[in-house]
């Protein structure tokens, strides 16, 4: 399966740690989707985030879209809407340690990141199984790409927070049938 992963523009409440806050996207969101998206496709099939920053775009597409829970963004618990620069305030710490190792750490009342990790990765497989052979566009979240990207470029679980996604990034993937990510450059 060929995966072409996008992710959601810039949202209304700004930056920060979103997670599974729904937020709409800005004018700006959309138009770095839409410019990720020029030269890109055709899909066979849309996949998407059920989150509206992600499933408004993809439903503009004109390919039916297939909305998939397990994809959303890690859950950062009581840490969601907040910056960094707020985070550092008051648990610089707590946030040092998730920066240095997110599987090691999770923020407080958050998803676990092997957790995180297990459902998204779980739903690619479902994704490959069903899609075997296709070309797939995902539209979905910056922790969701970093997390596929890892895992295709082979990077240690501590050096996940260092793979850079930036809004409206575009990358493509390809899956085989043991499920194993490969990155396509």
């Amino acid at each position: 399966m060929m995966l072409d992963l996008l992710r959601h523009g810039e949202t209304e409440q700004g930056g920060g740690l979103r997670g599974s806050l729904d937020d709409a996207l800005t004018a700006k969101g959309w138009a770095q989707m839409h410019a990720a998206l020029v030269s890109a496709g055709p899909w066979q099939v849309v996949v998407s985030s059920p989150l509206q920053r992600c499933a408004r775009f993809a439903e503009q597409l004109g390919v039916p879209v297939q909305l998939e829970a397990d994809l959303q963004e890690l859950h950062f618990g009581a840490w969601e809407g907040r910056t960094a620069l707020q985070i550092m305030q008051d648990q610089a710490d707590e946030l040092g340690r998730f920066w240095a190792d997110p599987y090691a750490f999770t923020p407080p009342d958050g998803e676990p990141v092997a957790r995180f990790a297990e459902r998204v990765l779980g739903a690619v497989t479902r994704l490959q199984q069903q899609h075997a052979g296709k070309r797939v566009l995902l539209v979905t979240h910056g922790g969701v790409m970093r997390l596929l990207l890892a895992r295709a470029r082979g990077l240690p679980k501590a050096q996940l927070l260092q793979v850079e996604v930036g809004h409206g990034a575009l990358v493509r993937l390809t899956v085989d049938d043991q499920g194993a990510l490969r990155e396509v450059l």
